[in-house]
């Protein structure tokens, strides 16, 4: 099946950009879904809703349930467990991808973070450079720059002004 253009469809490019767009509307066969347009098929978080609420309140069995909401049995199962742990907002799919800077762990960050100097700017760019000729681990300077914390410049320590007497007081 040829994949979709969703930008001329205002409400599919909305479910696109907050990431649930439903991968498989054509699944769905909840006549509800097919004829009401309060029921988008698109939306995957108002999918799960439902085929939950269906279980739940109207006591249809999950193998029915999951076939025509076209899911897996364990899809439901966790469907249920984020439902029942954060409510709606546990049916909104995670973030996919690494949720960190996962090249810049343990000795690696130690060595970037040694080569510091406060005061002045961080070069992540030479510490790029540093990291792949320390351990051979090719890291983009950005992925430095938010290790760090996204300054570009690290904090300055203080130093110590002596301070000179007040005349007349001793």
């Amino acid at each position: 099946m040829p994949k979709q253009d969703y930008r001329s469809d205002s409400r599919a490019a909305a479910l696109l950009a907050e990431g649930t767009l439903n991968p498989s509307p054509e699944k769905v066969s909840d006549p509800r879904f097919q004829a009401d347009d309060f029921f988008d098929p698109r939306d995957l978080v108002q999918v799960r809703y439902e085929m939950l609420r269906r279980v739940s309140v109207d006591e249809m069995p999950v193998t029915q349930a999951t076939a025509e909401y076209g899911v897996s049995r364990p899809t439901f199962y966790q469907a249920k467990t984020s439902f029942d742990e954060a409510g709606i907002a546990g049916l909104v799919p995670k973030k996919r991808g690494p949720r960190g800077p996962h090249k810049l762990q343990g000795k690696v960050l130690a060595f970037v973070e040694k080569q510091l100097v406060a005061g002045e700017p961080i070069r992540a760019r030479e510490l790029a450079k540093l990291v792949r000729r320390e351990f051979s681990v090719k890291v983009h300077p950005r992925t430095i720059e938010r290790a760090l914390g996204g300054k570009k410049t690290p904090p300055r320590v203080p130093v110590a002004v002596p301070r000179k007497p007040r005349l007349g007081r001793e």
